[in-house]
């Protein structure tokens, strides 16, 4: 498994991001003989502190990297995790990135290049963390119709598109489809598509799927068709597009 994700929140539901290769058996955890002690404890209801969170039931290491923005690889390594399945229940797990590590990813230039600009390394960072950069491969709309909901970075991690129940849902480029299902409650019947090492995009409420895990599809191919599958109101799309795990505005990167 690899990741995606940290992949997404839907409007109501807040993704998170994801990056290329978790969808492969996300559905199910173990016991983790690998962890810390420090990291596992048997009181499942007790608070996790300010950067982790305590595993439930259900719960496995891709859902939690949807929930806060973080891919699996990036969960394992900051939780010295050897198998992305092994979590258990009451289990905490880090899922804000070490104060430690983040001086540390720093590159010494940046800070430089930072000083004479007179900005601060967290202001740059906070940058970073909103824009999740830029993508790297040419969009095309997925679906033709009226934006009725926009993306705000917040509640609103993509774009609503309205149109009609079996509209062919097109991929937004060419990519290897590294989820299509319905596990994730909330967004209906789901595609995420990896475009590069750094951009994805996700298709919820789908009425029907027409791609498997695992199959590369190109820029404009069919991937499922327009339903209200999902927590939608209304026969419509949701798309994001996600650079680096983070959310970005698809109709900044969307031909006009």
């Amino acid at each position: 498994m690899k990741l995606l994700f940290s992949f997404f929140r839907c409007k109501k539901i807040n993704w998170t991001p994801w990056f290329a290769m978790v969808v492969m058996g996300i559905l199910s955890g173990c016991a983790n003989q690998s962890v810390t002690p420090a990291t596992v404890t048997t009181a499942t209801t007790a608070p996790a502190g300010d950067g982790y969170y305590r595993v439930q039931r259900g719960d496995n290491l891709y859902r939690i990297g949807l929930k806060y923005g973080q891919n699996v690889n990036t969960l394992m390594r900051w939780n010295h995790l050897k198998n992305a399945d092994a979590i258990e229940v009451g289990q905490l797990i880090r899922v804000k990135r070490p104060e430690n590590q983040a001086a540390m990813a720093a590159p010494s230039r940046h800070s430089a290049t930072a000083k004479k600009r007179n900005t601060t390394p967290s202001t740059s960072t906070s940058t970073v963390a909103r824009t999740g950069g830029t993508p790297n491969v040419s969009m095309i709309w997925p679906v033709k119709g009226q934006v009725v909901t926009r993306f705000n970075g917040q509640t609103q991690k993509g774009i609503d598109i309205a149109g009609t129940r079996g509209t062919p849902v097109k991929a937004a480029a060419a990519g290897t489809v590294q989820y299509a299902g319905e596990e994730l409650r909330g967004y209906g019947k789901l595609i995420l598509i990896k475009h590069s090492a750094s951009t994805m995009t996700a298709y919820a409420y789908n009425e029907r799927l027409l791609v498997r895990n695992g199959q590369h599809v190109s820029a404009g191919q069919q991937i499922a068709t327009m339903g209200d599958s999902g927590s939608a109101s209304g026969v419509r799309l949701h798309f994001e597009i996600r650079v680096n795990s983070q959310a970005v505005d698809p109709l900044r990167y969307l031909p006009r």
